[in-house]
C-alpha cells in the first residue's frame, strides 16, 4: 500500500452535512431541504479564505559526487578534491497563515532540506521566509513570513468535532497551475498506516488533491482550519478520491511549541511500549472489539510505571475519548501537551479502571556525552552519544534503548568506509561491554591486533571484525 500514496500539496475547506430537521436542535449541520438550497455556492467562504492560503516554494543545492572519487588513477591528475557539480532542485507546496504576523503552517516535506523559501500569496506579491520550527515525524513546519506587514490568517478549529460525512473544501495549488478548489466529504477518522514510519493519525477525504497541495488547508464551514492535507493514495500520481490530512488539534500543539522558540518539538514520554490489539488479542483477553492498545513493556521509574501500568493491559480511551490504535493513543497524548495529566481507561481481566498518567519530557537518565571519536580506530568519525529517553526521541529510536549510540557518520571517514551507521548501538568491544561514551574513547586509542565489535542496529545483534 505504502508504494501507492503519494505526498500532496494543497489547502482544503470544510462544510458540514448534517441531520433532519428534528436533530436541529442539537447541531446546525443539515441536508439541502429545497431546490433553492441546493443552489447555494462556496464562493463567499471562498473569497472570505483564499488569502490566507499560500503557495510554498522551496530550493535546495544539491551535491553530485564525481563517479570518479577515490579511483587513484584519476587522483593523482586531479588531487584529492574531485571536480564535483552542483544543481538546484525545487518543490512546490501550499500552506496556511494561521497568525496575522505571517506565521504559516505546511508539511515538513515541502521545505526539508531547503536553502530558500519563499511563498506566494493569492494576490500574487512573493515574501522570503524562514523556518522556525520542523519535525519529519509529524511532518508538519511553521514558517515565519520575514516581514511586519499584517496578513489575513485562518483560524484553527476543533478537529476533535470533525465527524465522518463533513462536507470539505480544499484550496490549493495543484501541479502548480494555479490557486484551485475542490469539494468533497469527510470519508474516515483516525486513520493510522498512511505513510511508512511517521505519525499515524489522519483524516480522510475525498475532496481532489493532487501534487502541489501539501501543507494546504482542509476547512470547515466556518472558515477554521481543520487538518493540513499530506499525502494521497495514488497509482498514477493523480486523484484517486482518497487524501489524508493531519488534524488541526496536533497542529494547535506544533504551533504553541513553535511559538514558544523550542528548536525540536518533544512529545510526553509515557515510558512504555504500545502495540495493535488484534483480534486474536481481543479473544484471548476476552474483548468485545480489537481496538485500542496492548501494553507490551514498561520502563522501571517511568511515568507508565508510577501511574501502576502494567505489560498486557489494554488502553481502550484517554479522557474518556476511545482510542483504535496505538497511533491513535499517541495521538491524543500528544496533542493532550507537556505538563498536563491525562486518565487512561485500561482493562485487565476483563474489568476496567481508570488511571492518572502525568506526561512530562523525556528524562535524561545518562549524562549527555557527545565525542567526536578520532584516531585510526574503527570508529573514526563516529560521533557518539550516551543514550537516554530523550536522546533515543532525537534520533527516532525505542526509548528504552541504553549505553552508547552512533549519532552520526562523517562523510568519508573510516567508520564510513567500515559501515557503521548511525543509530548503530556500540555494545562491546573485544568482549568489553561498553557502556558510556567515556569507556568508548578509551578503548578507542587502544592498538589491538585486531578488533572484535558487537553492535545493535534495528534491534539485531552483529558482531564484525576490523585488523
Amino acid at each position: 500500500m505504502h508504494d501507492l500514496l503519494k505526498r500532496a500539496s494543497f489547502p482544503m475547506l470544510a462544510v458540514v452535512l448534517a441531520l433532519p430537521l428534528d436533530a436541529r436542535a442539537q447541531t446546525a449541520k443539515a441536508v439541502p431541504q429545497s431546490q433553492m438550497e441546493m443552489q447555494l455556492s462556496f464562493a463567499p467562504l471562498v473569497k472570505q479564505t483564499t488569502g490566507a492560503v499560500v503557495n510554498v516554494y522551496a530550493e535546495k543545492t544539491v551535491r553530485r559526487q564525481s563517479p570518479f572519487a577515490g579511483d587513484p588513477f584519476f587522483e593523482q591528475f586531479f588531487g584529492q578534491q574531485m571536480p564535483n557539480r552542483s544543481e538546484k532542485q525545487s518543490s512546490l507546496g501550499s500552506g496556511v497563515i494561521v497568525e496575522a504576523n505571517g506565521t504559516v503552517v505546511t508539511n515538513n516535506h515541502v521545505v526539508d532540506g531547503a536553502d530558500d523559501i519563499k511563498v506566494a500569496l493569492s494576490d500574487g506579491r512573493e515574501f522570503p521566509c524562514k523556518v522556525v520550527l520542523k519535525d519529519d515525524r509529524l511532518d508538519l513546519a511553521v514558517l515565519k513570513i520575514e516581514t511586519k506587514e499584517t496578513f489575513p490568517a485562518l483560524p484553527i478549529g476543533n478537529s476533535d468535532a470533525v465527524e465522518v460525512g463533513d462536507l470539505v473544501l480544499a484550496i490549493g495549488n495543484p501541479f502548480g497551475v494555479g490557486q484551485t478548489v475542490t469539494s468533497g466529504i469527510v470519508s474516515a477518522l483516525a486513520r493510522n498506516q498512511v505513510v511508512k514510519n511517521e505519525f499515524g493519525f489522519f483524516i480522510q477525504t475525498d475532496a481532489s488533491i493532487n501534487p502541489g497541495n501539501s501543507g494546504g488547508a482542509l476547512m470547515n464551514m466556518k472558515g477554521e482550519l481543520i487538518g493540513i492535507n499530506t499525502a494521497i493514495f495514488s497509482r498514477g500520481g493523480g486523484s484517486n478520491g482518497i487524501g489524508f490530512a493531519i488534524p488541526a488539534n496536533l497542529v494547535k500543539v506544533f504551533l504553541t511549541s513553535a511559538d514558544a522558540g523550542v528548536k525540536s518539538f518533544e512529545r510526553p514520554y509515557v515510558g512504555a511500549t504500545f502495540d495493535a490489539v488484534t483480534s486474536e488479542v481481543a479473544d484471548a483477553l476476552g474483548l468485545a472489539k480489537a481496538r485500542g492498545a496492548i501494553v507490551v513493556k514498561v520502563t522501571d521509574g517511568g511515568p507508565a510505571a508510577k501511574a501502576g501500568l502494567k505489560a498486557g493491559q489494554v488502553v481502550t480511551a484517554v479522557d474518556s475519548i476511545p482510542v483504535e490504535h496505538p497511533d491513535a493513543l499517541l495521538y491524543r497524548l500528544t496533542t493532550a501537551g507537556l505538563g498536563k495529566s491525562v486518565n487512561l481507561t485500561v482493562i485487565e481481566n476483563g474489568r476496567e479502571q481508570t488511571v492518572s498518567i502525568a506526561l512530562g519530557r523525556a528524562p535524561e537518565t545518562a549524562p549527555r556525552d557527545q565525542r567526536t571519536i578520532g584516531g585510526h580506530s574503527p570508529f573514526t568519525g563516529t560521533v557518539v552519544e550516551n543514550l537516554s529517553p530523550r536522546v533515543a526521541d532525537e534520533l527516532r529510536m525505542p526509548s528504552e534503548s541504553s549505553g552508547v549510540v552512533v549519532s552520526e557518520v562523517k562523510d568519508g571517514s573510516l567508520a564510513a568506509r567500515l559501515g557503521f551507521e548511525p543509530k548503530d548501538i556500540i555494545v562491546s568491544i573485544n568482549g568489553t561491554e561498553v557502556k558510556t561514551t567515556k569507556d568508548l574513547a578509551e578503548m578507542a586509542n587502544g592498538e589491538p591486533s585486531f578488533w572484535r565489535v558487537e553492535i545493535e542496529r534495528d534491534g539485531q545483534r552483529v558482531r564484525q571484525f576490523f585488523r
